[in-house]
């Protein structure tokens, strides 16, 4: 309703085929038939397209029998000129899924990204064992790996937030060939490029019948990226509470087992799990179809971009829960300084570098220092003591001695803290 009645305004503001413009008062009771749309059109709508078996057909009669009632009658034949339905279509699709795209999702993909950027500061000191491969590695800080989730959803969502929202409308098969049969003289392409441009969408001048859905596709593909890297999220901090680097604050009232009173499961994060892979499965599925049509038409895209929503609305039930899931988490340090504690092992890397590096300098004849360590540490644990008496035996300069005997697993974490902030 909005492109169609848009379209009118457009024709007679420029005074083709004789016409004036319709005063604004005229332009006002025209945009109340899509700002004031509710029930009754819908039901007029449905009456309608039973008959015409067509929806965009239905719009239009919709917007004619409103004219006479407004008392344009005069410009009714305006409504729909030229146009194939694609190219009402298409510029709807775009309006709709840019309003949907960056004024509700992005805004909620971003107060994820804030909430982790409030825990990585809060926790950018907060030591913890890394765990490649599930096993015990080098030392991180929690914040600093929340961090790393912030930085990549940020890089995405700047992608999405500078989307192309394309549109045509050239015509039954893009070359502006009625138009131009029905006025010559008239620039077409620029009068198209305008009234779209004018919706505060962008414009796509070459196509066939459709408008191509390449904006479709690399839109739903970034927003399936995000949603890919919010998976992850979602399954480390579950991780992450299953170790009880992480203890869930208790909702007054829920229940987390109806036999278990002691649990508390991390619903928040399987939730939003569940709900990615189905937003993901959809947009895959919206990726896959919508960058192929049969030579100039064929309505493979109608009933996949009726899916659009829905894929939408399941990766917003997501970002919701893991904006709440991520509100009602609190850091156990203790846990996460005992873990450390319980694997000295790690000093290896560190103890075998500090050897090189005195090896280059001539203060060590070590032959292969990682060798040395891999022999000590491999496969099993080493605790504080042993690792001392190891260090204090090394062939290695004192200072260099010195600060490997000052390492603790806590301390071994780098620019951990510095590159969470």
């Amino acid at each position: 309703m909005e492109v169609e009645v848009e379209w009118l305004i457009a024709l007679t503001d420029r005074g083709l085929f004789g016409t004036d413009a319709l005063s604004d008062a005229d332009k006002e009771r025209l945009r109340g038939l899509y700002r004031d749309f509710g029930q009754p059109e819908i039901d007029w709508l449905a009456e309608k397209e039973a008959v015409t078996r067509h929806d965009v057909k239905a719009v239009e009669y919709l917007v004619r029998d409103r004219l006479s009632a407004l008392g344009l009658d005069e410009v009714a034949e305006l409504t729909h000129f030229a146009c194939t339905s694609e190219d009402i279509n298409s510029a709807s699709y775009a309006l709709t899924v840019k309003r949907a795209v960056l004024d509700v999702w992005l805004p909620a993909l971003r107060e994820v990204i804030a909430k982790l950027r409030e825990l990585a500061a809060e926790h950018a000191d907060a030591p913890m064992l890394s765990r490649t491969h599930g096993q015990p590695a080098t030392p991180t800080t929690m914040g600093k790996e929340l961090a790393v989730f912030a930085w990549r959803l940020e890089r995405v969502a700047e992608q999405i937030a500078a989307s192309e929202f394309l549109a045509k409308f050239s015509g039954a098969t893009g070359t502006w060939s009625a138009h131009l049969a029905a006025d010559p003289d008239a620039d077409w392409p620029t009068i198209a490029r305008e009234f779209i441009e004018g919706l505060d969408i962008d414009f796509n001048e070459l196509t066939t019948q459709i408008e191509s859905h390449d904006w479709q596709v690399e839109l739903y593909d970034r927003v399936r990226h995000a949603g890919g890297v919010l998976h992850n999220l979602a399954s480390d901090i579950w991780t992450y509470i299953s170790l009880g680097y992480f203890a869930q604050i208790p909702v007054a009232g829920a229940t987390g087992s109806s036999t278990m009173p002691h649990k508390i499961n991390p619903i928040r994060f399987e939730n939003a799990e569940a709900n990615l892979e189905i937003a993901g499965g959809l947009l895959a599925t919206l990726s896959q179809t919508l960058v192929t049509s049969r030579l100039q038409r064929d309505l493979t895209d109608s009933t996949t971009q009726r899916n659009i929503g829905v894929a939408l609305g399941h990766s917003l039930l997501a970002l919701d829960n893991l904006r709440r899931g991520l509100g009602e988490i609190s850091l156990s340090r203790d846990v996460l300084l005992a873990d450390l504690d319980m694997n000295w092992e790690v000093l290896g890397e560190a103890i075998q570098t500090v050897v090189r590096a005195e090896v280059v300098a001539g203060r060590s004849t070590i032959s292969d220092p990682y060798a040395l360590l891999k022999e000590l540490t491999r496969g099993r644990r080493v605790g504080a003591a042993e690792l001392a008496e190891f260090v204090q035996g090394l062939e290695i300069g004192e200072e260099a001695k010195q600060r490997l005997l000052a390492l603790t697993p806590a301390t071994y974490t780098g620019l951990a803290e510095r590159l969470a902030t």
